[in-house]
């Protein structure tokens, strides 16, 4: 159901692709619309952090001459983690998204004292 909704235009190309795709193959509620947009964002967001990085490398000199991370780093990992949080809780692989908010794990790791 494509024309159901309206997918932004600042959602490139490739990622609009993706989104008609699951939008012809899922019903979504609109909830579940936006949590696609903003999960589509996410990885617009990385991609662009990617080709910045593979342009600049992975570090720059600050002004004491000192290699740091560049800031694209931190930007592709946060939009990578956001976009595969977002494909979780829209659970369209037919699995219940995790409740919210999560519980800690209880394998046994022994005492966090």
């Amino acid at each position: 159901m494509a024309t159901k909704y309206r997918i932004p235009e600042h959602i490139s190309a490739e990622t609009k692709k993706w989104m008609r795709g699951i939008l012809a193959d899922f019903d979504l509620e609109s909830h579940h619309f936006r949590q696609l947009v903003k999960t589509s964002e996410a990885w617009d967001r990385s991609e662009e952090a990617r080709v910045i990085l593979a342009k600049d490398g992975l570090t720059v000199v600050d002004r004491y001459g000192t290699p740091k991370a560049h800031p694209a780093v931190g930007i592709e990992r946060d939009a990578r983690t956001a976009f595969f949080r977002g494909l979780r809780e829209i659970a369209l692989d037919g699995v219940d998204a995790p409740e919210a908010p999560r519980s800690p794990r209880t394998a046994d790791y022994g005492s966090r004292r």
